[in-house]
């Protein structure tokens, strides 16, 4: 899965550690997410969605390989 949270994050002014704190994740999970190693599960994905004041499917992109 793709995502486009970096360029939601440095667009809206939010650090990794300030948005890890707003989520109340730690730093490795945004590092995580941002380079795509890490799924962040329905419910953190919907809160950062709304935290950019955007659509879950905005950031978060699913490729083919994510149907298998």
């Amino acid at each position: 899965m793709k995502n486009k949270m970096q360029e939601h994050r440095k667009t809206r002014g939010f650090s990794q550690e300030k948005l890890a704190q707003t989520l109340g994740v730690s730093r490795q999970t945004i590092i995580s997410i941002e380079k795509g190693r890490y799924k962040p599960s329905l419910p953190l994905a919907m809160i950062i969605a709304e935290i950019f004041d955007t659509r879950v499917e905005d950031i978060f992109i699913l490729e083919e390989e994510d149907y298998k």
